[in-house]
Order: structure tokens, then C-alpha cells, then sequence
């Protein structure tokens, strides 16, 4: 038996990470600033800020975990400049620097930092897109996710802690939130609403459905040390057929809303999976129409039940 620390634990791919650790017969305590609705009884929960070194340092000496996982990257830096959680995670490497120290100071066995594959690899020149491609972000999300994995690296190599670094493409499934494309699109139409759609629509990404990632992330945890793998589907999917696929499953007639884009964004995003197939073995098991399905019958649920 294990003890994971899970930092942004309550968030979507935190808490399908917690229950399927759990089931394996693990420990699992989780840290997150946001209200935790616990799934089980046995996981342990801090709700406190990551920015809070004090109470940080109390929940590591305290709990001893053997690994951490770190969800907890400056996804706010893709809010509005005005909003104050994007003034506020502009301080993500302190954030980071605290974690690392925290582990450090226990002798955390390895950390995982959950990085963001889309962002990194925005209008990348080669597709799919290997680990080794050079990474230039054009966001300031993109760049802070980049910013956040060298100085991982760095750290963990200068004191000689083993860290693996998972670059995620769009996951989706049940429990997202509203704000990725495909829970806003279901949610929309669902309430027999226009989803909208900003630009073509023929912008691609690489979906990966949660119970896959969360199944590469165990076996990254356990196994490679000082290493990223990118963690995709490794399959290239426009908005454009994705909304349709959703309508069809949804048994809606309701058309998209086309709207001009707000902001520019990449337009073809896929990522080539074969370093963590080769290495482990392991390869999505859930197809985009599964995925969709279950998803969707999550949100009837939801609406059913309030």
C-alpha cells in the first residue's frame, strides 16, 4: 500500500485519479483551495491554498505521502489580465517552488506534474507532435505551463529527485467542467440550445476520455523516471465533427452557432503518443464514441437528478 498526495485533488481529473487510486487499495489524501465533495469516506482532505507554505509543510510532515501528483498548474493564466485569479496565479512558480521543497523535505519517492500537451505545443509545425519538438507558446498559459516543467526538472535533478512529467491533450468525460468544449456543447443542447462554436470549425484537437488518462497516469507514477510523455489519443478531430458526432448521440436537430473567434488559437493539435506506447505498453482503450456516450448519459443523469 501507497500514499498519494494529490494536489488540485477535487478537480475533475483529480478526483477520478483519487477513486481509482483508492479502489487499487492505496492511501489517498488531497489538497486543493476549492470545496472538496469527498467520494469515499477514506480519502483525506485539506482544504487550504498551495500559497500557504506554513500549513503546506504541516500536511507533508504530517502525512508522509510516498508520491505526489501536482494538478495544480496556472490554468488562471488563461482568464482575462483584469480577473484577480489570473493576478494571482501569476506567482505559479512560488506555488511550484513550495511543492518541490515540501517533497524535498520528506523524501516524496517521485512527483508528477500534470502539464498541459495542447498549450505547449500551440501551432506546433509538426503533426502529431513529439516530446522532443521545440516548444514555443504563444500564451501566457502555454508558456507558464513550459516554465513550470523546467523548473521541475531543474530542481529535481539538482537534488536528485525522480519526476515524470505527462503533457495531457483535451481530456474530457464525466464531472468537467462547463467551460471545455465538450461539456458546453452537450450541457447546451441537452437544454435544446445553440452550442456555439468560435471560428471554422475546423480547428482540430486530440481527445482523450478521463478513465484513459487516469490509467496512464498510474502507470507513469510507478514507472520512467525524469522523462515527459505526451498522453493523448493520438487521433486529429475538428470541432466541427466532434459537435456533430455529439448531436448525433444526443438525438438532437439543434444546429451550432458559427461565431468569429475572440482570440487567436492553434488550429491543428495532436499529439504522437508512441514514446509511452513503446516504453509501457499502454494505449487509449476508449474510443471517441464511447467516451462521448458515457459522457453524455453522465450530464442526463445530472439533469435528471438536479
Amino acid at each position: 500500500m501507497q500514499k498519494y498526495l494529490i494536489i488540485g485533488g477535487a478537480g475533475f481529473i483529480g478526483s477520478h485519479l483519487s477513486e481509482e487510486l483508492l479502489g487499487q487499495g492505496n492511501k489517498i489524501v488531497i489538497i486543493d483551495n476549492a470545496s472538496i465533495k469527498i467520494t469515499s469516506p477514506k480519502i483525506k482532505s485539506y482544504k487550504i491554498s498551495i500559497d500557504d507554505r506554513k500549513k503546506v509543510f504541516g500536511i507533508f510532515k504530517k502525512e508522509k505521502p510516498d508520491f505526489v501528483f501536482h494538478l495544480a498548474g496556472a490554468i488562471n493564466l488563461r482568464r482575462p489580465i483584469e480577473d484577480p485569479l489570473f493576478i494571482k496565479d501569476i506567482d505559479f512558480l512560488s506555488r511550484t517552488a513550495i511543492i518541490l521543497e515540501a517533497c524535498k523535505e520528506n523524501n516524496v519517492k517521485k512527483i508528477v506534474f500534470v502539464s498541459s500537451g495542447g498549450a505547449i505545443y500551440e501551432n506546433a509545425k509538426i503533426i502529431p507532435t513529439k516530446e522532443d519538438y521545440f516548444a514555443s507558446p504563444n500564451s501566457l498559459y502555454g508558456s507558464a505551463s513550459l516554465m513550470i516543467e523546467k523548473y521541475i526538472a531543474l530542481y529535481c535533478n539538482n537534488h536528485a529527485m525522480h519526476f515524470t512529467i505527462p503533457r495531457v491533450s483535451n481530456v474530457y468525460g464525466p464531472r468537467q467542467w462547463q467551460s471545455g468544449f465538450i461539456p458546453a456543447t452537450i450541457t447546451k443542447l441537452l437544454k435544446k440550445e445553440s452550442p456555439v462554436i468560435f471560428g471554422t470549425g475546423n480547428q482540430t484537437r486530440d481527445f482523450i476520455y478521463i478513465s484513459d488518462l487516469v490509467e496512464a497516469l498510474i502507470i507513469l507514477v510507478k514507472k520512467g523516471k525524469n522523462e515527459i510523455y505526451n498522453v493523448g489519443s493520438g487521433k486529429e478531430i475538428s470541432l466541427k465533427k466532434a459537435f456533430a458526432e455529439i448531436k448525433s448521440l444526443s438525438d438532437s436537430n439543434i444546429s451550432a452557432t458559427y461565431k468569429n473567434a475572440k482570440i487567436s488559437e492553434t488550429q491543428r493539435s495532436v499529439m504522437n503518443i508512441k514514446k509511452i506506447q513503446k516504453e509501457f505498453n499502454w494505449s487509449p482503450k476508449t474510443n471517441f464514441t464511447q467516451g462521448l456516450l458515457k459522457t453524455i448519459e453522465w450530464h442526463k443523469d445530472l439533469r435528471k437528478n438536479g
